[in-house]
């Protein structure tokens, strides 16, 4: 719920997702902060959450966060059902507290999916996605020196297609938003920003074969072109990229080796 705060301080209402690890059943536990400023962070404010629960002996909640300057993709809630919160473009980390009203109840619970098991209250696992950006999200073309920078032309639209899908930073918000699960976005964004350059046709097919192999592996779900990926990723990656993707994969099927699994050399 969006706010115009003029106040000075803010009551706030939490209902904070705690669970001691992934095997046990976790809950809403319910928090108020009487003197929340309009210009914490939401991170900042769970700080002060944190410092008032241990103040008391009680332990506080455990949440990822790691350069809080929007570029990690570690600071992954689920706030008030939408991931990283109700700004578009936003992380959590940049998310502010004036973006609320005096006396609002806020929902705060980690990724939900079935390949981000939780590891602690709002701490997900989320290393299925790095499996996949290894699986085959690289080039091993030998470059030798250092080349111009003009010496490969590259078009600015095509430059700007791939510099955009590079721009995800991996956080899975796109996973937690969608009611399947799936992590195409996050797949597609990572394939194309390969498949758009000249230096990535090399390994194009086994790329895209591999990672959807692996994605399949982490047990992530179906892609149903729902669009709700794109509408919660902090980064706006675009839901054309999953079009790109099912070309790509079109082609490693005709062309390429399409049942190759990482372990295959």
């Amino acid at each position: 719920m969006a706010g115009n705060n003029n106040s000075r301080t803010m009551r706030i209402n939490l209902k904070v997702w705690r669970q001691q690890n992934e095997k046990v059943q976790g809950n809403l536990v319910d928090y108020t902060l009487d003197s929340v400023s309009p210009d914490m962070s939401f991170l900042e404010m769970f700080d002060v959450l944190n410092e008032q629960l241990v103040k008391k002996g009680e332990e506080p909640v455990a949440f990822a966060h790691d350069c809080r300057e929007g570029i990690c993709g570690s600071c992954a809630m689920v706030i008030d059902g939408e991931p990283h919160g109700p700004q578009t473009g936003t992380t959590t980390c940049q998310l502010h507290m004036r973006s609320f009203s005096d006396g609002d109840t806020i929902v705060v619970e980690p990724f939900r999916a079935k390949a981000f098991p939780v590891v602690k209250d709002l701490v997900t696992n989320r290393t299925a996605l790095d499996r996949i950006q290894a699986a085959g999200g690289y080039v091993t073309v030998s470059t030798g020196n250092a080349p111009d920078g003009n010496a490969i032309p590259i078009s600015k639209e095509i430059a700007d297609l791939a510099m955009d899908a590079a721009a995800c930073i991996q956080c899975g918000a796109c996973v937690a938003a969608c009611r399947n699960g799936s992590a195409m976005l996050f797949v597609s964004a990572k394939v194309s920003q390969l498949a758009l350059l000249p230096q990535g046709q090399a390994e194009r097919d086994r790329r895209v074969s591999r990672m959807v192999w692996q994605m399949d592996e982490e047990d992530f779900g179906s892609c149903t072109n729902m669009g709700s990926c794109a509408a919660a990723c902090p980064k706006e990656i675009k839901v054309e990229n999953i079009a790109r993707i099912n070309r790509e994969y079109a082609h490693a099927m005709l062309f390429g080796r399409v049942s190759e699994r990482v372990s295959d050399e």
